[in-house]
């Protein structure tokens, strides 16, 4: 099976595409890996060092629908026929796979098959599936520091998922667990007021 950094450059930057693509055009590019696929694409703009206005919410609640789709044990994924065929920039999208496949070049360097159970199996995929499931729903809060973490969590672990690599999958809920402390401290600082963990961390930084 090609590495995904090897198809996604084929596919979007040495063969001619229409200036515009949609969710079901790069589809074609997941073949069994359906599942994780789709969640590395959707959680990338959000997850780069990088603004990316206007993605965030409608991606997270894409891959909300997918985390619950995972949870259930399904083969293959649904997702409403409006979002999978709603155009975007082929510029936009060359944009953001320019800053993300060195990223995920990165990681293939090191995946490989391994404690396969953690992503094959009903436990391992609910446990996934649900931690997916809350880093959506914190990426949809439009509040700053709650949607780039979660989205590196759901980058990581899905891309654990693509390629049968439990230890990815695992340091990819690690992810997910900090990125859970990090909006609740946020949420909790707005609510009660004081210093919330980001907050602290950019103290600490600037010391």
């Amino acid at each position: 099976m090609a590495k995904l950094s090897n198809e996604l450059q084929r596919y979007f930057f040495e063969e001619e595409r229409p200036a515009t693509v949609t969710l079901a055009d790069i589809l074609l590019l997941a073949k069994e890996r359906i599942f994780g696929f789709l969640l590395v694409i959707l959680s990338l703009p959000s997850a780069l060092p990088v603004p990316a206005p206007g993605y965030s919410t409608p991606f997270g609640i894409l891959i909300f629908l997918l985390a619950i789709q995972l949870i259930a044990g399904a083969k293959t994924p649904w997702l409403p026929k409006k979002m999978m065929n709603h155009a975007i920039k082929l510029e936009t999208v060359q944009g953001f796979l320019k800053a993300g496949i060195p990223w995920l070049k990165r990681i293939e360097a090191i995946a490989r098959p391994r404690l396969s159970y953690i992503c094959t199996t009903l436990p391992g995929r609910v446990t996934i599936g649900s931690a997916i499931a809350l880093m959506a729903i914190s990426m949809m809060i439009p509040i700053p520091g709650t949607n780039t973490l979660p989205a590196m969590g759901i980058f990581v672990t899905s891309f654990g998922l693509t390629e049968d690599d439990g230890a990815i999958s695992l340091g990819g809920l690690v992810m997910c667990l900090m990125g859970a402390i990090l909006t609740t401290s946020i949420l909790l600082a707005l609510i009660w007021g004081g210093s919330s963990l980001l907050d602290i961390i950019k103290g600490w930084l600037g010391r």
